[in-house]
């Protein structure tokens, strides 16, 4: 752990039992919306801590809020809690016991950072207004937090501002990432299924090869990127999954290609889905085939308030020091669900680096050997603790 961050004393006295309850939940991950024994252990935590907890938002989120004093003051903290399907070989003596299910990307040190920071805010937090914890499901492709939005977490608690991070393996730990707008790409996924004309594999002339047509699609969508977006834009397009066939002498009636599609502009995402459409359909239209599209819009681009950033990047200045602040952080080309809740709120979200080496959480995020580091679990929880005590401070000029 960096000597240099003062880490909140209460929180480091805790840092066992911290620990304790993020090896927990990586021991026990649960995929999207399906979270129920975590939600249900995560709200047995917060209601011993004395908060008034909320359950079933987006089905499986949790809600606590604490209230102090008479401030009119509403802060959110948001962590997410599911897992991904991947099979761990991280060979951790808490790793998984729920085979083919992993928390590869950190969610159980999230859940428990935010858990950390609620028990030493209900014990020890000096503030002036109402306290959020969000604890989301389906993080990871399923938009729970737009799940959330819409059975109405904002209308149930109200919040002046809102706020999460994710831990970043390659930054070292406890450097904080962040820039004010665009921060993350946008996240679609497509579909596009090939229809030809199988046949025997000696008589391609009386048949319509959806190899050949899928492979014709997949080249051409690389012109898109290349020749019909601005250069000085952002823009990605990725076939990560083409079949086609199963065996050499059949030719193939039909393929299948997923896509991945990101850009940072509104405008950029909106051109990429009207040319991979069109793109699609007339080359496999000039091949004798037709195709079936299933164009699903996921995550918008994450858009980080400017008031909000400068907020919490004052508040890291504060607690932690100038160089406790990537000055070279960039935009990222990942996404994450935190956008709806964004743009239904004013807010800011941050990194947090997670260690530069192979050891603890070295590895690429959704990786069956990765693991959330838990010497970034005081820092993440006394970032929240600051945060809170800054935003609901009524001596605190406020954002």
């Amino acid at each position: 752990m960096p000597t240099q961050l003062p880490l909140i004393p209460g929180i480091l006295e805790k840092n066992d039992e911290n620990i304790a309850m993020r090896h927990h939940l990586h021991a026990h991950p649960e995929l999207a919306f399906q979270e129920h024994d975590t939600s249900v252990w995560v709200a047995e935590k917060l209601r011993s801590y004395g908060y008034d907890v909320h359950c079933g938002l987006g089905g499986t989120g949790v809600v606590a809020q604490l209230k102090r004093g008479d401030s009119p003051r509403r802060l959110g903290l948001r962590a997410d809690m599911d897992a991904l399907p991947i099979l761990e070989e991280t060979g951790l003596p808490y790793a998984s016991t729920h085979t083919g299910k992993m928390h590869a990307c950190g969610h159980d040190g999230h859940t428990a950072s935010l858990l950390s920071a609620a028990r030493y805010l209900a014990d020890q937090g000096r503030f002036d207004g109402t306290l959020n914890l969000i604890f989301q499901p389906a993080e990871e492709g399923l938009g729970g937090a737009r799940k959330m939005i819409e059975d109405g977490l904002f209308e149930r608690f109200p919040c002046d501002g809102v706020f999460a991070f994710h831990n970043w393996p390659g930054l070292p730990v406890g450097k904080f990432g962040v820039l004010p707008g665009i921060f993350m790409s946008s996240s679609d996924t497509v579909f596009i299924t090939v229809n030809g004309r199988g046949g025997h594999g000696a008589m391609p002339h009386d048949c319509v090869d959806a190899a050949v047509v899928a492979a014709h699609i997949v080249v051409a969508l690389q012109t898109i990127v290349a020749r019909n977006i601005d250069p000085r834009e952002m823009a990605v397009i990725t076939v990560g999954n083409l079949k086609a066939g199963s065996i050499s002498n059949v030719i193939a009636e039909t393929a299948q290609l997923d896509l991945s599609v990101r850009a940072y502009a509104p405008e950029v995402r909106a051109l990429l889905r009207d040319r991979i459409i069109t793109l699609a359909e007339q080359q496999a239209g000039a091949l004798g085939a037709t195709v079936d599209i299933d164009y699903r819009w996921r995550y918008p681009a994450l858009k980080n308030d400017p008031g909000m950033t400068q907020f919490a990047v004052d508040t890291i200045r504060e607690a932690f020091g100038e160089e406790a602040l990537n000055p070279e952080q960039r935009t990222l080309t990942g996404s994450e669900d935190f956008s709806f809740m964004l743009e239904a709120c004013p807010g800011c979200y941050v990194i947090i680096g997670n260690g530069e080496t192979t050891d603890h959480g070295g590895s690429c995020l959704h990786n069956s050997r990765y693991d959330f580091n838990d010497q970034l679990l005081p820092v993440a929880a006394s970032y929240w603790v600051y945060l809170t005590e800054k935003f609901l401070n009524p001596a605190v000029s406020q954002c």
